[in-house]
């Protein structure tokens, strides 16, 4: 079954799994397998007046639609791309007399699409919306709770004069958002800003060690009338090679925690029991729980305090992040450091959470010698861990190589940025914007390295003189977040 732009791939029946998609040729690393654009999205409630609403791309200054006084765009090409989505929500919101939450916008966005279109298969979609999975049958007390108030608050929010749904239908389009809800990322893929559904990406199944990934692509609206036009969308691309008829599979939930932890977020989130190889075989569960080994190996009573110590760590730490008490986390992670390196072995997953944060933090208070030495230990126990050309990964090695570049160990920083480039250009390709920034960083730091093979003592005091004159480059602030999981799941 193939459809507008997606003869490369087809819908399957997966033993065990329902649905799935398989390849319908080879594919390389690297490789687009499709691009699909939204069927409905919507920015988060709390990012409404920063990110545009038609590309969800954050912008300093936005122009808001002068009906509603709620959507906000970059300029006149967004907005008017975004009219005919926009049209009906515009009327209600002034109606309501204020916009309602995400999930009620973005069910409205749907029903409104079906209104115009049906709810068949539309252009270039495998299925149909109403084919797409809902688990409302799964659905715990808590949610049933849930979804009763958001239908109210959606009939409340519906216009009278637009068609009118079945409430099961109206629960139905809200268990798909709940469980097929694709988280979407701002311009530098850091920041997750809103949800959006993709009918094709949501019958792509879960494996933890998938053979593909997905990137959100905010398309490119200045090129309106040129050739380099394109509309937000996402990719799913190959992580590796890919033969005919294989399965195509993506990762629900990030792989950097034992099997078990995994297991027990996808059933929660996703309602289904993980059978991947992985799972399975415990697969790289014993470096993620690894323990110094040799003459002074710990005792299991000490390794089990030590990662006690750790997860309440974890926790104050986050509560200090939260009140942007920096310093503070600083001083917590270099106490739990202490603790954990006489015990934990360098791909034990909380020792590496805490070079992660400290290294972070590090850097954005400038203490950047401190950080590089936490970055490049947190990137050799990612190595071992993560599949070689995993997102996470790419994005971790960029960051410890900005950091030691900043630190002014430019052999190391540049090492890292070419490492990190050679990853993102599969898992994002190169016309993403991280990549290209990253390919300025490849440059920039190439030429410096070659100064400071040439003349190192010429190139330490260049490099002090252009430290006096410019402001060094602040990092960004760290986020409380992890990065932008792949589905939104609300909380």
């Amino acid at each position: 079954m193939t459809k507008g732009g997606m003869e490369s791939v087809e819908v399957f029946t997966s033993e065990g799994k329902g649905r799935g998609l398989k390849a319908q040729k080879e594919f390389l690393p690297g490789d687009v397998i499709f691009a699909e654009p939204a069927y409905a999205a919507v920015v988060f409630d709390s990012l409404t007046h920063l990110i545009c609403h038609t590309c969800f791309k954050r912008q300093e200054r936005l122009h808001r639609c002068g009906q509603c006084k709620f959507a906000y765009y970059c300029d006149r090409t967004c907005q008017r791309a975004a009219w005919l989505n926009h049209k009906n929500e515009c009327s209600a919101i002034k109606r309501h007399g204020k916009a309602p939450t995400e999930n009620i916008r973005l069910a409205a966005r749907i029903m409104w699409k079906i209104e115009r279109e049906g709810s068949g298969l539309s252009e270039g979609c495998l299925v149909s919306i109403d084919d797409l999975q809902n688990h409302v049958d799964s659905f715990g007390e808590e949610e049933k709770k849930e979804l009763s108030a958001d239908v109210e608050s959606f009939l409340e929010f519906w216009p009278p004069q637009s068609q009118q749904f079945g409430m099961q239908f109206i629960s139905h389009i809200f268990g798909v958002i709940n469980c097929n809800g694709f988280t979407l990322s701002d311009q530098r893929g850091l920041q997750a800003v809103g949800v959006g559904i993709f009918p094709n990406l949501c019958q792509a199944n879960h494996d933890c060690w998938p053979n593909c990934t997905v990137i959100f692509n905010n398309g490119n609206h200045e090129a309106v009338r040129s050739m380099f036009h394109t509309q937000m969308r996402i990719e799913l691309r190959a992580l590796s090679k890919i033969s005919p008829g294989d399965e195509l599979t993506v990762a629900y939930v990030d792989f950097l925690n034992v099997s078990e932890e995994r297991r027990k977020q996808l059933k929660k989130q996703y309602y289904f029991d993980c059978t991947c190889e992985h799972c399975k075989k415990q697969i790289k569960d014993d470096l993620m729980l690894a323990v110094k080994e040799g003459e002074g190996k710990p005792s299991a009573e000490t390794v089990k305090e030590v990662i006690q110590f750790s997860k309440d760590t974890l926790e104050k730490i986050n509560k200090a992040r939260m009140e942007g008490l920096y310093h503070e986390v600083v001083k917590m992670c270099r106490e739990c450091l202490k603790k954990q390196e006489p015990v934990l072995g360098d791909t034990n997953i909380y020792l590496l959470r805490i070079l992660s944060i400290a290294s972070e933090v590090l850097s954005y208070l400038q203490m950047f010698e401190e950080a590089a030495e936490y970055a490049k230990r947190m990137v050799d126990g990612y190595m071992k861990i993560y599949h070689p050309n995993n997102a996470q990964l790419g994005m971790a090695v960029m960051r410890a190589g900005v950091t030691h570049w900043h630190a002014g160990l430019i052999e190391a920083g540049h090492g890292l940025i070419c490492k990190a480039y050679a990853i993102l250009l599969i898992t994002h390709g190169p016309s993403h914007p991280i990549t290209k920034d990253l390919e300025v960083m490849r440059v920039q730091t190439e030429m410096e390295l070659r100064m400071f093979q040439q003349n190192e003592l010429m190139y330490y005091k260049m490099r002090e003189a252009a430290l006096k004159n410019q402001k060094i480059h602040v990092m960004p602030e760290p986020s409380n977040e992890t990065s932008p999981g792949l589905f939104h799941k609300k909380e």
